[in-house]
């Protein structure tokens, strides 16, 4: 059982590594246009810093769940920590693109291994009953760092150089394994825990495949004809691994997980949720930039304010759900969800700044809650023994749909723009693509209504006795 005084702390340990590479990620965009200025590159080829991380994490997020299995998931999260701190210093040392994509990549395969790792951690240290509160507290970095990360990053590049987006990483990875050492505990690996080597090359040519070809279709990475080529491949890929995982004895990524109630329900529904919802970010970029004229930093410090109203929730989260249950709360709260998001897209250039926030603020808690009470329920009848493969399967298909959500939004911004004669992004073209996001989040409470309605009950039941 879990020390009373490090229900929190755990949490937000693993969380923090998930913070840091979240706003790795995101920051680096702002110094795109400087980096490729002190190479000599053209700016189109700066992509390849994006892309190629992307790609890391695709291939290597597969073999995580085998890897804490094999090796003990303490060893391999705070190796991944070092790895990524290491790396980060290779980027800030990086004097050509070639060496900056090369430390990109290794910072993305260290991200890969991190995340599901660190749920896997939290998933063998917390009780049940504590796991909506644990949850909670490691769904606010998902929430704050692609948020803070394009305001932070604009704040870096301006007043001191490109390089401190992955210099600010060097004291908190030695912090984090500091912290991992001191309080995570060390559970045991099992020697001889074989990998299934034509599962991870089918599922990582499959993901790959989907991943950069979605994030290819979304930002123009390639031509559109190269984009579809690639997913084409990648959901041929797919096909072949879903084939193999049903005839090989231990199967890299374990489909049968599925055949859970709860763990089945939360998958779909929470990616129909995630392929709606992971494109706001990027739509208020166009909206509040392209639209409105606000500056990256302006219109960073608006769209961090949903930030602010996920920290209030992560104090609510347990007591909503107590009171109504898994079942009713994801139902009510996919629709609270889709409306949010219509709403952002009514914003105009005349909307006052006090609607805008305050819109932001509860777009901000409703998905808080949502996210961590998906987090909870998803693992919430998972048997001990499969929560390595549950918190691979759940990374790698986060790691498709948000890719999906943002390369879908902006097909559909073309698509607007070429219907209605725009050569530029207007305030109407965002709108309709957001509310068509919010539609799709609401569609997924219709998911959820396939759950019991005592579904999750051991999560909260032993706290609200």
């Amino acid at each position: 059982m879990p020390d009373p005084s490090n229900l929190r702390r755990i949490p937000m340990i693993i969380g923090c590594a998930l913070f840091m590479e979240l706003i790795d990620a995101t920051a680096v965009l702002t110094a795109l246009p400087q980096m490729a200025r002190d190479f000599g590159e053209p700016s189109v080829r700066m992509n390849l810093v994006v892309s190629l991380y992307l790609l890391a994490v695709a291939l290597f997020v597969p073999v995580s769940g085998w890897a804490a299995d094999r090796f003990g998931p303490r060893r391999v999260f705070i190796s991944a920590i070092v790895l990524f701190t290491l790396a980060s210093v290779g980027c800030a040392c990086s004097s050509s693109l070639f060496q900056l994509s090369m430390a990109r990549m290794a910072q993305g395969a260290a991200g890969a291994m991190m995340v599901p790792v660190g749920q896997v951690i939290l998933l063998r240290w917390s009780a049940r009953e504590n796991l909506l509160r644990a949850m909670s507290y490691l769904t606010i970095p998902a929430l704050i760092g692609p948020i803070l990360g394009p305001p932070l990053g604009g704040v870096l590049v301006t007043f001191l150089s490109w390089h401190w987006i992955f210099l600010i990483n060097l004291p908190i990875g030695v912090l984090g394994v500091a912290l991992v050492l001191r309080y995570i505990p060390d559970y045991p690996g099992t020697p001889g825990e074989v990998l299934d080597v034509p599962g991870l090359l089918l599922s990582a040519a499959g993901l790959g495949g989907l991943v950069f070809g979605f994030e290819a279709l979304g930002h123009g990475l390639l031509p559109r004809n190269g984009a579809l080529l690639l997913i084409g491949f990648g959901v041929v890929a797919a096909c072949l691994y879903v084939w193999h995982a049903r005839r090989a004895a231990h199967p890299l990524i374990d489909l049968s997980l599925l055949r859970i109630p709860t763990f089945g329900v939360t998958f779909w529904g929470g990616n129909l949720m995630r392929i709606g919802s992971a494109s706001q970010p990027f739509l208020l970029v166009l909206l509040f930039q392209l639209c409105f004229g606000l500056n990256p930093l302006e219109a960073g410090l608006l769209s961090f304010v949903g930030g602010a109203g996920a920290f209030l929730m992560k104090l609510l989260a347990v007591r909503i759900v107590s009171r109504l249950g898994f079942r009713r709360t994801l139902i009510g709260n996919a629709v609270l969800t889709g409306l949010t998001l219509a709403a952002c897209g009514m914003f105009s250039i005349s909307t006052p700044y006090w609607i805008v926030v305050a819109v932001l603020f509860t777009s901000g808690i409703i998905r808080s809650l949502q996210f961590s009470t998906l987090g909870a329920l998803t693992y919430a009848d998972v048997p001990p023994g499969q929560s390595s493969a549950a918190s691979s399967l759940s990374a790698m298909t986060i790691q498709l749909t948000m890719s999906l959500s943002v390369g879908i939004a902006a097909a559909l911004l073309g698509l607007i723009m070429s219907v209605r004669g725009h050569a530029t992004v207007a305030e109407g073209d965002v709108a309709l693509v957001m509310g068509l996001a919010g539609l799709l989040c609401a569609v997924s409470g219709l998911v959820y209504r396939k759950l019991a309605p005592q579904a999750g009950a051991s999560v909260y039941a032993a706290r609200s006795r």
